[in-house]
């Protein structure tokens, strides 16, 4: 069967299985046939690299999260954000397992058509919006960092006391120039795998950022000098500086959204999976795996040590809390610096799924033209820079997309497809009733999440933050 090379990843209407074929088909094992090629999927030919695909499932799953986590961590203890870390962790990989099953069986690797097959057009619109909602979401929070964070970059490199209206301190002018000169062009790469040396350089800078939290754990002292001057209720008190191993507070609720959240990277496993080279189920399951471990480790690493330097002092962005304990910390600035160039380069890689999403949604059909191409990632762009400028606080908009958008990619979707598309295994058997479970368990964590957000909302709590 002969390859139908479609750029980007976009293809035509793909081949249905004839009746009386295997579900799950050869290809994914090398193997003879006929003495010709041994088929393959019909949607594109990948030239991806195993490592750059890593690099960029990697960059997909690092997200500003990250930054959260040391927060998680002190309001479960230790072992506790251990037992969850790990728990998310796998189950991100199981769903991806079902994604890449489900995928075997269609012969195609687009989420969107997995929808279609599971549960026609209305499938492939829902998961077309899902995908299209939580990314939209990702990138404004990337953008809101560096509308932020950037401002006080420049302005401490520059030894300004206070901003006096200048325009290169005002962070949306900063938003709209980093959108044009640095995302737009990476936006407009044909393939996805072009972006696996930008992936690359944006997790050098996430491992500059673990070094600097592991070095500052053994520089800075507890308790700490004048930090109860910035916030009147840290002041201290015994306890203040004794790591905590199993706790459970008000808090504790929010960190399975913030750890479901920090793994959501299932968007992009599928277009990453299309321009793979020598696509196998095998080959890009390893990928996801060793994506999600080095993620894993980070996360963990992080946590642990900025949970360790500041206890219960801190806070739910953890460069803000080493800002209390020098504002001017060369490190620290760097630090920042890194945070923001990593931000930078992760919005191009979360903006493919959704061009891809939208043009399945509306040119099903169409063949690769750079004019659509363009347009939508410029569309893009300007929604989700109109956004960040002209809302001022978009926390509960994230709230409600994160509750809704990161259970249905990573739990529900991945396994409702695998039910309805592998037909082959009755409803009582095991893997069945696997991804059943794993299904109700999404609903359950949309439902718990949404009510949490609902309480904040009711009775004025504050969110932990996080997101993905």
């Amino acid at each position: 069967m002969e390859l139908q090379k479609l750029t980007n990843g976009h293809h035509q209407d793909f081949q249905h299985l004839e009746e009386g074929e295997s579900p799950e088909r050869e290809e994914f094992l090398p193997h003879k046939s006929d003495g010709g090629k041994p088929p393959q999927f019909t949607d594109f030919e990948g030239k991806t690299s195993f490592g750059m695909s890593v690099f960029n499932l990697s960059n997909a799953i690092m997200g500003s999260g990250i930054l959260g986590l040391s927060y998680a961590m002190s309001n479960t203890g230790i072992i506790l954000f251990l037992i969850l870390l790990t728990c998310i962790a796998v189950l991100s990989s199981y769903s991806v397992h079902l994604l890449l099953r489900s995928a075997g069986v269609v012969g195609i690797r687009a989420y969107e058509q997995l929808g279609k097959r599971a549960f026609g057009h209305p499938g492939k619109i829902l998961a077309a919006l899902v995908i299209t909602m939580h990314n939209i979401g990702a990138m404004s929070s990337y953008l809101f960092i560096v509308k932020y964070e950037l401002p006080l970059v420049i302005q401490t490199f520059l030894g300004l006391q206070h901003s006096s209206g200048e325009w290169f301190l005002n962070g949306n002018y900063l938003i709209i120039i980093v959108s044009i000169l640095i995302i737009l062009p990476l936006a407009l790469m044909r393939q996805l795998g072009y972006l696996g040396y930008t992936s690359g350089f944006s997790l050098t800078c996430m491992v500059f950022f673990l070094i600097s939290v592991i070095y500052k754990k053994f520089n800075i002292p507890c308790p700490f000098d004048g930090f109860s001057n910035h916030t009147a209720e840290n002041i201290s008190f015994d306890g203040e500086c004794e790591a905590k191993y199993f706790t459970i507070n008000q808090q504790t609720a929010y960190t399975v959204p913030i750890l479901a959240f920090a793994f959501v990277c299932h968007p992009e496993v599928l277009p990453i999976y299309t321009e793979l080279r020598n696509p196998t189920k095998r080959r890009m399951q390893a990928i996801a795996n060793v994506s999600i471990l080095g993620m894993f480790v980070m996360y963990l690493l992080t946590a642990i040590f900025g949970y360790l330097t500041f206890y219960l002092n801190t806070e739910a962005e953890l460069l803000h809390t080493y800002n209390k304990v020098d504002p001017l910390d060369t490190l620290i600035l760097c630090v920042r610096l890194a945070v923001l160039v990593a931000v930078t380069l992760t919005v191009p890689v979360v903006l493919f799924p959704i061009r891809r999403a939208l043009l399945q949604l509306l040119f099903p059909d169409k063949p690769f033209h750079w004019v659509r191409h363009i347009s939508i990632a410029l569309c893009l762009l300007f929604v989700v820079n109109l956004l960040v400028i002209c809302v001022p606080n978009i926390r509960d908009i994230f709230g409600i997309i994160g509750a809704t958008s990161a259970p249905s990619l990573i739990f529900i979707l991945p396994g409702l497809f695998y039910i309805r598309i592998v037909s082959t295994e009755p409803m009582n058997s095991r893997p069945k009733i696997q991804a059943a479970c794993f299904t109700a368990l999404g609903f359950l964590f949309m439902s718990m999440s949404l009510t949490f957000i609902t309480l904040d909302w009711v009775y004025g709590e504050n969110r932990s933050g996080g997101g993905h």
